[in-house]
């Protein structure tokens, strides 16, 4: 069936605020640029209109972890395949896998599922919607390896790829105070609080924070208890991540745990000198760089960001040839896709 059409169904929890979402985004909107015919179900959100308008996007409660509601949405689902002629359904997230595992079921049709993180529960039962699935597609090889015993041996890595941006920063931005960037969800494993309990009291430097989530009021009150009230500043949600890159000195990634984090990835494009976090995908990224800090560690952090106010210099070098092209990325879905659509096609005929 190469070249052939396909009619897809695209499951996530939410289309507000993270790598998942823009993810899904990208790869649905390249995939719809490319003839298919590809269905977005969501709760919604602010990144919603970021959709092309080749994508329908259907709106459903899926992000809900209530057996009840996830059946009957499955059911939902499952009835909408078979009404469009949908031959396979792809799931982000475990909600939506299990969501999937059951839609499946009842349009007759193959699923797989996007594994975009390490998750911290290991519990054998939540993972059968992985473990069923045709394919499990993991955002890089340390989501593989941390998940190993849970997935078993129908995985497949594909890293996430993204577009070429439309600026670059360039060296300029090392004049003057420091502009320090902080993009991401603001929660506890992204590690923004370390960063902010790390910045010095004694040298020149700023920090804009985009993005928002469940720690933004005691981001805020670490800043106003540190005195940063004027040096940090807390923009929320912002379509404008590249800008900020292409204009500030340094990006702060202090994360705690990634897939394939996407943010570091679009700062690699970009260029921007970047503080980031020992963790195994940004290892992986990076070639097992030794100058990469341990997440929490406040004083190497200090030391770091410290280091680079004085001598405006990051001395870690991640490749630009880490981060894949976002044709290359749908490439390798539609092969997927197509190749899970063939064999279910024929075990069927058989």
């Amino acid at each position: 069936m190469k070249d052939e059409i396909m009619t897809i169904i695209e499951i996530l929890p939410e289309l507000d605020i993270g790598g998942v979402e823009r993810h899904v985004i990208d790869l649905s909107n390249e995939l719809a640029a490319r003839g298919h015919d590809v269905t977005v179900i969501s709760a919604g959100g602010k990144m919603q209109s970021q959709l092309s308008a080749a994508v329908r996007h259907i709106d459903m409660p899926v992000h809900k972890k209530n057996p009840f509601t996830i059946w009957a949405y499955s059911r939902k689902i499952a009835a909408l395949a078979r009404r469009e002629g949908a031959q396979l359904i792809h799931a982000h997230s475990r909600v939506p896998a299990w969501i999937a595992r059951w839609a499946a079921k009842g349009a007759g049709v193959p699923y797989v599922v996007t594994a975009h993180v390490v998750f911290g529960n290991k519990s054998p039962w939540i993972y059968a919607p992985y473990r069923d699935a045709a394919r499990v597609i993991c955002v890089s090889n340390a989501v593989r390896e941390g998940m190993k015993d849970c997935f078993y041996a129908n995985t497949q890595v594909v890293l996430n790829g993204l577009d070429e941006p439309k600026v670059h920063w360039r060296e300029e931005n090392l004049e003057g105070p420091v502009k320090f960037l902080f993009v991401g969800r603001l929660s506890p494993v992204k590690g923004l609080h370390d960063a902010l309990r790390a910045m010095p009291e004694d040298m020149e430097w700023t920090l804009d924070v985009l993005g928002d989530g469940p720690m933004r009021a005691e981001l805020e009150e670490i800043s106003k208890e540190r005195g940063f009230t004027k040096r940090v500043t807390f923009h929320g949600y912002s379509d404008k991540a590249d800008d900020f890159m292409a204009r500030s000195s340094c990006l702060l990634f202090p994360s705690y745990t990634e897939g394939m984090p996407l943010t570091l990835a679009r700062a690699v494009q970009i260029g921007i000198p970047v503080i980031a976090s020992d963790i195994p995908p940004v290892s992986e990224m990076a070639g097992g760089s030794a100058d990469l800090l341990p997440p929490g560690d406040l004083p190497a952090w200090r030391e770091s960001i410290a280091g680079f106010i004085k001598t405006r210099r990051a001395e870690l070098n991640i490749p630009l040839s880490s981060v894949p092209t976002l044709e290359k990325m749908v490439d390798a879905d539609e092969r997927i896709y197509r190749e899970v659509i063939e064999n279910f096609n024929g075990g069927a005929e058989r």
